[in-house]
């Protein structure tokens, strides 16, 4: 089948390698323009132009997919659209102009969490992870189903480790989907009540520590790695990047209060404390909790807020 791709991050790599290698002819990778990265702020392309370019790919950078995007893709004549992780929507009348429309891989388990941040919202909340592959209508996340996957949590997994399971399982859905509308069968109408993921900044990843300690680990989990759960420490914003429950009989500070228990810095919650085990204060490295806290020059008594 001819497919025109559009992805960005490296979450959708695995979906457009699975297309080339199922045999597909993949006519045009559409993906966000070159970012500058780092702190050198050097442009670097996305990921998936990265990886469409390495196989010689068609590639149409797009900030949004306006009227000349529409043009350069449907100037390919593609059979159908592939989406995962763009960055866009996409309008008529690029949503009708490939011969069997869009379909849109979505890391939740439809129509739990639609959205552009499902994972984060699904591990925060402990509840309704999966992946579906769906076919795009203009209203938000709620064409028919290609198929749908629930992936119970653990408590262990950050969106981060999540996003990289679900990329792959994903990937071979997305292929079953494409063989099922070539052998002309039919999605499933969605149903259930829809919640709903918003994309999430800066600001809603502060860390409460007013909240009890299973939803703060759950929440730091939640924004790791992006958009990266963090505190303020005094004047200084400090990165939480791996938590754990407090060991045993640990002490129990107030909420937000920061205190050590041998090597082990307790933060209190609402309920029992959390552990630090990885931190990244504003302009440093990212280190082991117990190392930042002997690095304080004030230490008992702190308040994280």
């Amino acid at each position: 089948m001819r497919i025109v791709f559009a992805g960005s991050p490296i979450t959708a790599v695995p979906t457009l390698d699975a297309l080339v290698e199922a045999g597909h002819e993949v006519v045009a990778v559409v993906t966000r323009p070159d970012a500058p990265l780092g702190r050198r702020r050097v442009l670097t392309p996305s990921p998936v132009a990265a990886a469409a370019e390495e196989r010689g790919l068609t590639v149409v950078r797009a900030t949004r997919l306006d009227a000349t995007a529409t043009e350069q893709i449907l100037a390919e004549r593609p059979e159908l659209g592939v989406i995962v992780a763009y960055g866009g929507l996409v309008r008529e009348p690029l949503l009708s102009g490939p011969d069997h429309g869009w379909i849109n891989l979505h890391f939740s388990a439809l129509p739990a969490w639609r959205g552009a941040s499902p994972v984060q919202h699904a591990i925060a909340h402990r509840v309704g992870a999966g992946a579906s592959v769906f076919q795009l209508v203009p209203e938000l996340d709620a064409g028919p189903l290609w198929s749908r996957r629930e992936r119970p949590l653990t408590g262990d997994e950050t969106t981060g480790d999540l996003l990289a399971e679900l990329a792959v399982s994903g990937a071979a859905d997305v292929v079953s989907a494409v063989a099922a509308i070539e052998r002309g069968e039919r999605p499933t109408e969605q149903s259930g009540e829809p919640s709903f993921a918003p994309k999430l900044g800066v600001d809603d990843a502060r860390v409460d520590w007013n909240r009890r300690a299973e939803d703060v680990v759950a929440h730091i989990r939640a924004m790791t790695p992006e958009p990266g759960a963090h505190t303020s420490i005094g004047e200084v914003r400090v990165k939480v990047l791996a938590v754990a429950e407090a060991p045993e009989g640990a002490p129990s500070p107030p909420p937000g209060v920061v205190t050590a228990a041998g090597r082990a810095v307790l933060v209190g919650t609402a309920s029992v404390p959390v552990r630090l085990l990885r931190v990244q204060p504003s302009g440093k490295k990212d280190m082991d909790a117990a190392d930042w806290w002997r690095g304080l020059t004030t230490a008992e008594g702190i308040t994280a807020s």
